[in-house]
């Protein structure tokens, strides 16, 4: 995530020796298997970020977005590999949610209250992180199929969970 501001809570990554693919391939198998999952408010698109410095190339990642969530999904050939990344983040606040912060005193807790942490936020957090991750994982598993290769292990599949919704 580009943005510095992004709360990053998942992030989980793979190498698979011997697979040679397209990202371009690999982003169109991973959007068409989130529309048959029928996701409610999901929002795909693509979005370039750069490798380092200001004068770097740039890599460009799918991104899922769902209410403040944000998945950004890199894939890429790396020597005689293909890497997969994903990292799951929240959205900083809106301007309005901005502008709400900057109250002294008060401005975290009217926040608060016009966005709570509720059981029902969290669930569904934790559900788009999920399905998204399944459908990370389906691509990656018809992928190597395809390729007479072997699935991930149960510990490659598992992301790296960070304080969830931590404030």
């Amino acid at each position: 995530m580009a943005k510095k501001d992004t709360l990053i809570f998942s992030h989980w990554y793979t190498s698979i020796g011997g697979l040679q693919e397209s990202a371009q391939q690999f982003y169109q198998s991973l959007e068409e298997t989130i529309k048959r999952s029928q996701i409610p408010d999901v929002k795909i698109s693509r979005i370039d970020f750069r490798e380092g410095t200001i004068m770097s190339a740039k890599r460009e990642y799918c991104r899922i977005k769902r209410k403040e969530h944000v998945f950004d999904v890199c894939a890429a050939p790396f020597g005689t590999s293909f890497f997969v990344s994903w990292w799951l983040g929240e959205m900083p606040p809106g301007f309005l949610g901005r502008l709400i912060l900057a109250i002294p005193v008060l401005g975290q807790w009217l926040l608060s209250i016009v966005r709570p942490v509720t059981y029902y936020r969290m669930d569904t957090a934790l559900m788009f992180q999920s399905s998204i991750n399944q459908a990370v994982q389906d691509v990656i598993d018809g992928m190597t199929k395809a390729n007479g290769l072997r699935s991930l292990t149960e510990m490659e599949r598992k992301p790296i969970l960070s304080n969830l919704f931590n404030r």
